[in-house]
């Protein structure tokens, strides 16, 4: 049963990840601006998101499995704790290398945090409402995401980046100051082994629900990655007017975390198997009417949605294959989603060398059909099992 302590616990977490993604992606708009702060070229200075995700994907399925044993509201004071000294230590540096380490150092804990509020989110509701609980977390992904990114450029273009890395640590402070006073002490009780976590990985439903949830997130984020030259070069849309088309995707993907709550807990695995046939039509779509300004504006705004609505799909795949290994599961959905984000942006970045911009939407509908090869086997797998285990 839900109760006002549950709700409060939920948006604490929300908050942490929130400040956790903030730090992440808010560098993205100031990325300039650290180049010339720091006399290096924009690829240089863009080492700070790339190997930030580089450290995400490698910490995922390592450090949330070591980690597992431990009271989980320290290790969520310890996360925190680490991205606050990293904010800080960004804030007063002049030199570049210190400003990567402190970037990078932090990028390796983030999958605990996150891995460990997906699961202490399931675990503070009834079975039924874990899907909601989880995809208000998901809320604080997409919000960090979506206002990381102008508010530290407006702070660094108003004064300096040291006050948007200030303000990076002010909000993981407010989160850290929230867990130390309102959540509750959480030790594991019957901790599982290493070995029992790891067994997860000898089942192929384990690794076709990986393999799905890599090509959704290049189906998603492939394509995302390059919107802004999509709508520049196809669209014709004037500077401003892209940059309020990306506001408006953020904030789609935010009521679609809303919406994947309540479908996941009513209709989970009829939204999963939908789900690439439904962004496929609109990568049709976008392709087809790509010039026209109007029409774009409401695609856009279902295409959020539907990125918002994934996210909590791909987590609740690899998840459900896994149930007993929850927060191992959780750093392998981390894990496996940023590889796909980085593939994707990889092939559909060769879609736009090779041909032009428009077909970037080919490598989307590419993936996608990749996930559909990895989904289909794997529900049949799945209920094989859960047929198996019944008549036990």
């Amino acid at each position: 049963m839900r109760t006002k302590g549950n709700h409060m616990l939920v948006y604490i977490l929300t908050l942490g990840v929130f400040g956790i993604l903030n730090t992440e992606m808010g560098v993205i708009g100031i990325l300039p601006i650290i180049a010339d702060n720091y006399h290096v070229n924009i690829s240089t200075a863009g080492l700070i998101v790339s190997l930030f995700a580089l450290a995400v994907a490698v910490s995922g399925p390592i450090l949330p499995l070591m980690f597992s044993g431990m009271n989980r509201k320290k290790v969520m004071l310890l996360v925190l704790g680490i991205f606050i000294v990293g904010s800080l230590v960004s804030a007063i540096t002049s030199n570049f290398s210190v400003l990567l380490i402190a970037r990078v150092v932090p990028a390796f804990f983030h999958p605990v945090y996150c891995s460990l509020a997906f699961t202490v989110a399931a675990a503070s509701v009834s079975k039924e409402e874990a899907s909601k609980a989880v995809s208000k977390v998901f809320v604080g992904v997409s919000a960090g995401m979506v206002l990381g990114v102008p508010i530290s450029s407006l702070i660094a273009t108003a004064s300096s980046i040291a006050y948007a890395m200030l303000f990076f640590a002010a909000i993981t402070t407010v989160a850290f100051v929230a867990t130390l006073l309102y959540v509750p002490s959480m030790p594991v009780a019957g901790r599982l082994s290493y070995g029992t976590q790891l067994s997860v990985l000898r089942r192929s439903v384990t690794w076709l629900s990986i393999a799905a949830v890599i090509f959704m997130n290049g189906a998603v984020f492939g394509v995302y990655s390059y919107l802004a030259e999509y709508l520049k070069t196809v669209t014709n849309y004037a500077w401003h007017t892209i940059s309020l088309m990306l506001f408006l995707y953020g904030v789609a993907n935010i009521v679609g975390n809303m919406i994947a709550g309540k479908l996941l807990a009513n209709h989970a695995l009829r939204a999963v198997m939908s789900y690439p046939f439904v962004m496929g039509v609109v990568y049709i779509l976008l392709f087809i009417v790509g010039q026209f300004s109007v029409p774009m504006f409401f695609i856009i705004l279902f295409w959020g949605i539907l990125g918002g609505i994934g996210g909590n799909i791909a987590q609740y795949w690899i998840v459900s294959a896994a149930p007993e290994a929850l927060e191992f599961a959780n750093g392998l959905f981390l894990t496996s989603a940023n590889l796909g984000t980085t593939i994707g942006a990889s092939v559909c970045g060769l879609f736009i060398s090779g041909i032009s911009a428009q077909y970037v939407m080919l490598g989307g509908i590419l993936f996608l059909l990749l996930s559909i090869a990895a989904i289909y086997p794997r529900s049949l797998i799945y209920d094989r099992m859960e047929a198996s285990n019944n008549a036990r």
